[in-house]
């Protein structure tokens, strides 16, 4: 029986950014079905009462470091965002608008890299605009689209599903409904799929 996989992200999570580059390649490995779940982190940092990593000191200085390891273990290219936390609240309306058609993956792709590669003011209206366009978007068009309500209400229901089921911050993945979070919980993810996560990533 094929196994379900949810992986609710947003853009402004930098261990997000990891698992989803990592995800799609598990789930491919284990013959299991991948869906994505757009949703706002500040809306679930705001229900759970819980605080951004990088907001503590420590803790942030700690794991700019760890993310240095961990592009590595995963294979790809991070470099640091001098804006972060990045308001995510217009990419992520964004994605909900294009859930279902073919424009979403290479949609949320760019909007990662723009984040963790090209580390780009992603809350700021130009920027957007401009990373749209490369993908043969109309900014205007784009730009009216998540201002609708009905593209308000989608994120805040994903976010408010996330919230009830448990959700707490990014990346969250529930293997049916088992829930495990971070991108360094992905080898249990692999696991609960029934394979390990070195059939994925031999040097893991």
């Amino acid at each position: 029986m094929t196994k379900t996989v949810e992986f609710f992200f947003d853009f402004v999570s930098p261990t997000a950014y990891f698992a989803w580059h990592a995800l799609p390649k598990i789930c491919a490995k284990a013959g299991a079905e991948l869906k994505y779940r757009p949703m706002f982190l500040g809306g679930v940092m705001n229900a759970t009462g819980n605080t951004p990593p990088a907001l503590v000191a420590a803790k942030g200085a700690w794991m700019s470091g760890d993310l240095v390891h961990w592009a590595r273990k995963w294979g790809v290219e991070m470099n640091p965002n001098p804006h972060f936390p990045v308001n995510s609240l217009y990419i992520m309306r964004g994605a909900c608008a294009l859930e279902g058609e073919d424009i979403f993956l290479p949609y949320c792709d760019a909007m990662f890299s723009a984040v963790w590669r090209e580390a780009k003011n992603m809350g700021e209206a130009a920027e957007i605009a401009g990373v749209v366009s490369t993908l043969g978007l109309n900014a205007e068009d784009f730009a009216a689209t998540i201002q609708k309500p009905e593209i308000k209400q989608a994120l805040k229901a994903t976010t408010d599903e996330a919230v009830e089921r448990g959700v707490f911050g990014a990346p969250s993945v529930f293997v049916e409904d088992e829930l495990f979070f971070g991108q360094d919980r992905l080898f249990l993810v692999a696991e609960a799929l029934g394979i390990h996560i070195r059939d994925v990533y031999p040097d893991y």
